[in-house]
């Protein structure tokens, strides 16, 4: 590997860590929301993004958690995804890349990308229904992530997985015979 592109590698695990800790922080502040929202509502408005949903947990209680649970698995899974290529990144040995880590790591990534993808698609139908009927702030769509992107970097990276799990194969059976 050049020097050229072991800066690139490098410079794209620092911004991964930069993403993953901007997405850790976003899960945290959405965490505290949602228990300020059941224990002191009125310190809403100075938290984190000001998500508001008051008036939605006043109407009812069974769309307000149904909401949150979309807003905090979606923001957690983002955090998680991204600790997933820290460690990827971290433990892998670019010299020899084909091993059952990397295939395995890349999997995962995969399955949190479709994960978020669908969750994001479920939550956003469920927001728009919730539009008709009830009390729907507008800033909420922020927190559910590009559905269709999700879903589409997750097909193409579970691809990339399988081409990986069979370069592996072809590896090991390379140092058997060998």
């Amino acid at each position: 590997m050049s020097k050229t592109n072991n800066f690139i590698f490098w410079g794209l695990y620092a911004i991964a860590w930069i993403i993953f800790v901007g997405l850790s922080i976003e899960a945290g502040g959405l965490i505290v929301n949602f228990v300020f929202h059941l224990c002191n509502p009125e310190l809403i408005q100075n938290l984190y993004q000001k998500v508001d949903l008051t008036q939605m947990y006043k109407e009812s209680r069974f769309e307000f958690f149904s909401i949150y649970s979309f807003i905090l698995i979606i923001s957690i899974l983002k955090a998680v995804l991204f600790y997933t290529v820290i460690t990827l990144m971290h433990k892998m040995n670019l010299s020899k890349p084909f091993s059952t880590f990397v295939a395995k790591k890349i999997s995962m990534i995969s399955y949190y990308s479709l994960s978020i993808g669908l969750l994001s698609y479920i939550a956003k139908q469920v927001v728009e229904n919730l539009n008709d009927h009830s009390f729907v702030p507008a800033n909420l769509n922020q927190f559910l992530a590009d559905s269709e992107g999700f879903i589409f970097m997750g097909a193409v990276i579970h691809i990339i997985a399988q081409i990986f799990k069979r370069g592996v194969e072809l590896q090991e059976e390379n140092d058997l015979t060998v």
